[in-house]
């Protein structure tokens, strides 16, 4: 039996139909491709968009990258709300404050922070939010000062005035006093006038290191490191707070809980 599509008759009649079909597959060609070129300029742009981003936030030059992921950021907020007892959206917006700052002191600054994004952006959020007892701060262990400038930055924002004092070896590479103190700038002085930063070199392990360093009590304690944390409690104001990387509990503190890797502890009031 001849095929139906043979048929000269039968070609006559199914033309109309034939040419309908042509018409609306030529249509969807015709969407699709317009589509397919949209998608293959949105991958382009998205290519130069990570590159450039790439150059701003990836680990070259860090201890790693800059660039957290939400279920980082999420996992950051609930830890910081739970060490600090603040509400999570009042802490995810200085989550994301101490981001810009990490991220913009890195790019202005010598040099870059310790730590992961989310130790770095969990300490920035924590420790004002804990609400030290008093404006002295005392960072033991600095790299390269720009923690010590974006906390400063961090603390100004809730009305704090930080007046530091660092403790470090500063004896050659990474740290050098000039990096330091030019870092430290980017965090701005007082608002009362000059800046009354101290850099006191050696560690607290050094007896003359602790008289120097204790001629005051504390609000906030950073240590990086373990630079001596026997001394810790006696520098502490009361309701001062301590921020150091996990293990056992200072003497004489209470244990808030941890954010990333770092502990936080306070001192009785």
């Amino acid at each position: 039996m001849p095929s139906l599509l043979s048929n000269r008759l039968a070609k006559r009649v199914l033309r109309p139909a034939f040419s309908l079909v042509e018409q609306r597959m030529e249509r969807v060609t015709t969407a699709f491709q317009k589509d397919l070129d949209a998608l293959h300029h949105e991958v382009a742009d998205l290519r130069r968009q990570s590159y450039g981003l790439g150059l701003l936030l990836d680990h070259a030059g860090r201890d790693g990258h800059r660039m957290p992921t939400a279920t980082q950021v999420d996992t950051l907020v609930r830890e910081v709300s739970a060490v600090t007892g603040a509400p999570g959206e009042r802490v995810r917006g200085d989550v994301t404050v101490a981001y810009r700052h990490l991220v913009a002191l890195e790019a202005l600054g010598t040099g870059g922070l310790a730590g992961s994004v989310s130790d770095v952006c969990g300490r920035l959020a924590t420790l004002p939010m804990l609400t030290p007892p008093n404006g002295e701060v005392l960072e033991v262990g600095t790299l390269h000062g720009l923690f010590a400038a974006a906390l400063r930055r961090m603390l100004r924002r809730d009305g704090v005035d930080a007046r530091l004092t660092i403790v470090d070896p500063l004896d050659g590479p990474p740290t050098h006093e000039e990096v330091v103190r030019s870092n430290l700038a980017l965090g701005g002085g007082p608002s009362g006038g000059a800046d009354t930063t101290r850099l006191v070199r050696g560690t607290l392990a050094e007896a003359g290191v602790r008289d120097l360093v204790g001629d005051r009590r504390y609000g906030v304690v950073v240590v990086n490191g373990p630079h001596g944390l026997g001394a810790v409690h006696d520098l502490l104001a009361p309701g001062g707070v301590v921020v150091l990387a996990g293990g056992s509990t200072p003497a004489g503190l209470t244990g808030l809980g941890q954010v990333a890797d770092s502990a936080y502890y306070r001192a009785a009031a």
